[in-house]
């Protein structure tokens, strides 16, 4: 089962708080990705950076988009997308809307998520959460 990695995830290892190198590694049997729109979440984050951070963190971006497959969002991930947001917001357990698709992209490709952030993520039926070893 693949494993698609969460932005907070990816931004832990650019702020040195985890070492994502060497957790990749480790996973590299779970065939690492990272869905579309955690890469638009990532890139706001350079464009919004001042100084010196924002050319670090493009390079840091660069990094990953080279190391990691990128997935699509597709027909059938907005279908999966428009699915999750209508059940956990009727059940009161609404997540944010990026979380949502990544949900999404996990559940249509049959991957796992990988994030720091498993009590949002938990919330989705059918979906597979890790948490990181920091």
């Amino acid at each position: 089962m693949a494993l698609i990695i969460d932005a907070d995830v990816i931004i832990a290892g650019e702020r040195r708080r985890f070492d994502l190198p060497a957790w990749l590694e480790s996973q590299a049997e779970n065939d690492p990705q990272v869905a579309a729109i955690t890469i638009a979440e990532l890139w706001h984050g350079v464009q919004r950076a001042t100084g010196t951070h924002g050319p670090r963190r493009q390079a840091y971006l660069a990094m990953i988009i080279d190391g990691l497959p990128i997935l699509p969002y597709t027909e059938t991930t907005a279908l999966e997308h428009a699915r999750i947001w209508a059940e956990l917001e009727s059940s009161g357990k609404m997540i944010g809307y990026y979380d949502l698709i990544v949900a999404a992209t996990a559940l249509e490709f049959g991957s796992s998520v990988a994030t720091f952030n498993a009590r949002h993520f938990s919330q989705v039926r059918g979906l597979k959460v890790i948490k990181p070893k920091v």
